[in-house]
């Protein structure tokens, strides 16, 4: 039950942040390094993106549990002038466990957060995602990441 009203949740809220802002480049690809959204590759049209890669993360102390995730993120509420501004975003992510209890396991993520345009094209990414996956406890987790985004 929680799952779906989660779920619900993140569709709406990520359906309200699509439809909500226009001042964002037309297109973007983001190499991202570290965790947020995960190791690998975003295309992002205007303010919805796509994200694809490897993604890591500590739900106990010294253990790293190990997932492949795919998802969408909206990006709303533009901060600053810059050509790419800084903005805030929420998404919803399928995770595949590759490791520890998660191996083999489906799973849902949904994050929310800010991404600081700081140089060019290097960004960094604060945010919080909530783990669902049946037959384990919801875990919600801190979600840093670093970025190299190129808009055309």
């Amino acid at each position: 039950m929680k799952f779906h009203h989660l779920a619900t949740t993140a569709l709406l809220f990520l359906c309200t942040a699509v439809f909500s802002q226009s001042r964002f480049p037309k297109n973007e690809i983001s190499v991202n390094g570290f965790r947020n959204p995960s190791i690998g590759l975003e295309y992002r049209h205007k303010n919805v993106s796509i994200h694809g890669g490897y993604y890591i993360t500590a739900l106990e102390s010294g253990i790293t549990t190990k997932f492949i995730k795919v998802g969408l993120t909206g990006w709303f509420l533009p901060v600053g002038k810059k050509k790419n501004p800084s903005s805030f975003y929420a998404g919803a992510s399928y995770l595949r466990g590759i490791n520890l209890d998660y191996d083999k396991e489906n799973a849902l993520g949904v994050e929310a957060g800010f991404r600081w345009m700081v140089w060019k094209g290097i960004n960094l990414r604060i945010g919080a995602i909530a783990l669902v996956a049946k037959g384990h406890e919801t875990r919600i987790n801190p979600t840093p990441g670093i970025s190299y985004s190129y808009s055309f």
